[in-house]
C-alpha cells in the first residue's frame, strides 16, 4: 500500500493510495483459503476444491470485499499515521475504473479528503460580559393568567333557539365536502364541535357559520391552502354542505373556589400559589432564552480561527434547503425578500458559519471542563419527547432507541444547554430589568439599544 498526500491546505489534508492488484489477489487468495474448509462443491470433497476453482466461482464477489475493506484501511491508515483529528468522515474518491480492480486487471487507486479540527486557543469565559434582561411579574400578570385559564375551563351552554352563532361559540355541525362536485376522502363528519374562530378548519370556513342558528343548512364555499397536506386539494375551491345542529355560548369564566377544584386543587389561594409559580417559571424561562443568546454572541465575538470548509458547506446546505421550502411554500423568490438570491445566500452562510464556530467552541469548552451529558438525561428528554404525542408513546420510544442519529439530535441541545448554564454561572451578568412585553419578544426583535448593550 502505497500513501502520498497531495494537497495540503490549512484545515485540508488529500492523500492518494495505491493498492497493487498483487496485494488484491494476495488477500483474495488468503480469503479464499479461509473459506476452503467450510466449502461444499459438486464433484469435490467437502473441503477439498482447489483454491483456482473457488476463485472462478467466487473470485469477484470476494475482491469486492477485499477492496472495501482495503479502502477503509487505506483512509484509516491516512489518518493515523499523519495523526489527524478529521472534523468529518473523510472523503473517498476512486481513480479509474473500479470494474477492472474487482476483475484483477488493474491496481486499486482512490484519494482520500479529509477536513481537519481546528486548533484554538478558547476564550476565558470568566472575563465574557453579558447582560440578562429580566421582569418583575405582576398582578396583572397572574390576573391575564387566571383569565386565560377560567375561559379554557369554562362550560358550555346551548343558546336558546333561534339564537344566532357568535365568534368562541361551539356549533356541532355534519358536513360534507366536495371539490367540483364530488366528495374527497376526509372531507365529511358528523357531530362535529367546532369553536367558532379557534382556526382549526380551512381558513373561511368558521367565518361564514357566524350568524348560522341550529338547525339552519348552510353552504361554505373556501379555497384549500396551496401548501395544503394534501397534493391533490392544494389550491383548489371546496364546497362543503353544512348542516348546524346546536349552537353552544361559552359561559362567564369565573375565577373562585370552584374553578381551582377543576384543577385538582382545594381553593383559590392553592391556586394563585401555583399559577403564580407557573408565571414566575415562564419568566425566567424567557429571561434564560436571551441569556443564552447572549452568551452565545459573546462567544462568537471571542474567537475567530478557520473553519473546517466540509463542515460549514454541510451546514449552509441544510440550513438553505429549509429556506428554499419556505419560500416555496409561501410562494415567494429571493427578490420578494428585498434581497438578490446570491445576497440572501450570503446572509444564511453567515449563520452557517456561526453555527459551526459556536459549536466547535462549546464543543471544547465542554470537552476541558467534563461536561458530559449522562444516558438518564437523554431518557428524561425522550420521555418529554414522547408525552407530546399521547398514544404514541411507546413507538416515540422505540424510534429514538433504534436510531443513534435521533439520540444524537436529543443529545446536541442538551449538551449546549448545559455548557451555557456553566458559562453564565462564571461570566460577569449584570441584570436589566425591562417590562414584560420586551422579555418575551424574539431576542432578533429587541431594541437596538437593548440587543446591544
Amino acid at each position: 500500500m502505497q500513501i502520498t498526500q497531495t494537497v495540503s491546505e490549512d484545515l485540508r489534508r488529500q492523500f492518494t493510495v495505491t493498492i497493487l492488484a498483487s496485494e488484491l489477489d494476495a488477500k483474495v487468495t488468503k480469503r479464499l483459503e479461509e473459506m476452503k474448509p467450510r466449502v461444499n462443491l459438486k464433484g469435490f470433497r467437502p473441503g477439498k476444491a482447489p483454491v483456482s476453482f473457488l476463485k472462478r466461482q467466487f473470485g469477484k464477489s470476494v475482491m469486492g470485499e477485499v477492496v472495501e475493506q482495503a479502502v477503509n484501511e487505506g483512509s484509516q491508515k491516512a489518518i493515523s499515521d499523519n495523526q489527524l483529528k478529521p472534523a468529518l468522515q473523510p472523503r473517498i474518491e476512486p481513480m479509474g475504473d473500479v470494474s477492472e480492480v474487482v476483475n484483477g486487471k488493474a491496481d486499486l487507486q482512490f484519494t482520500v479528503t479529509v477536513d481537519l479540527m481546528p486548533e484554538f486557543q478558547t476564550a476565558d469565559v470568566a472575563k465574557l460580559k453579558v447582560e440578562k434582561i429580566t421582569a418583575e411579574v405582576a398582578d396583572a400578570d397572574l390576573d391575564e393568567a387566571l383569565q386565560t385559564l377560567a375561559k379554557q375551563s369554562r362550560g358550555y351552554a346551548a343558546r336558546p333557539e333561534g339564537e344566532a352563532a357568535q365568534k368562541d361559540d361551539i356549533a356541532t355541525i355534519d358536513f360534507v365536502g366536495s371539490v367540483d362536485g364530488v366528495e374527497f376522502p376526509g372531507g365529511k363528519g358528523e357531530d362535529f364541535n367546532l369553536t367558532l374562530g379557534s382556526g382549526q378548519f380551512i381558513p373561511g370556513f368558521e367565518d361564514q357559520l357566524i350568524g348560522a342558528k341550529a338547525g339552519e343548512q348552510r353552504d361554505v364555499k373556501v379555497t384549500f391552502p396551496a401548501d395544503y397536506q394534501a397534493a391533490d386539494l392544494a389550491g383548489k375551491e371546496a364546497l362543503f354542505a353544512v348542516t348546524v345542529k346546536e349552537i353552544k355560548a361559552p359561559e362567564e369564566p369565573k375565577i373562585d373556589d370552584e374553578l381551582a377544584k377543576k384543577m385538582g386543587l382545594e381553593d383559590l389561594a392553592t391556586l394563585k400559589d401555583r399559577v403564580r409559580d407557573q408565571v414566575k417559571a415562564d419568566f425566567n424561562a424567557a429571561s434564560r432564552l436571551h441569556l443564552k443568546r447572549r452568551i452565545l454572541d459573546a462567544l462568537d465575538t471571542a474567537h475567530n480561527f478557520p473553519l473546517p470548509p466540509a463542515m460549514v458547506e454541510a451546514e449552509f446546505a441544510s440550513i438553505w434547503a429549509q429556506v428554499e421550502a419556505e419560500l416555496k411554500r409561501e410562494g415567494k423568490t429571493a427578490e420578494d425578500e428585498g434581497q438578490t438570491e446570491d445576497e440572501l445566500k450570503a446572509e444564511y452562510r453567515a449563520i452557517a458559519e456561526r453555527r459551526v464556530r459556536l459549536g466547535l467552541v462549546l464543543g471544547k469548552l465542554g470537552e476541558q471542563n467534563g461536561i458530559t451529558i449522562t444516558g438518564d438525561e437523554v431518557n428524561r428528554a425522550v420521555m418529554a419527547r414522547a408525552r407530546q404525542f399521547p398514544g404514541q408513546e411507546q413507538q416515540v420510544f422505540q424510534y429514538y432507541a433504534s436510531n443513534p442519529q435521533a439520540q444524537a439530535e436529543i443529545r446536541a441541545p442538551l449538551f449546549e444547554d448545559k455548557v451555557v448554564d456553566f458559562i453564565a454561572e462564571l461570566a460577569e451578568v449584570t441584570p436589566k430589568n425591562v417590562d414584560r412585553e420586551t422579555l418575551f419578544k424574539d431576542p432578533d426583535d429587541l431594541p437596538e439599544s437593548i440587543r446591544k448593550a
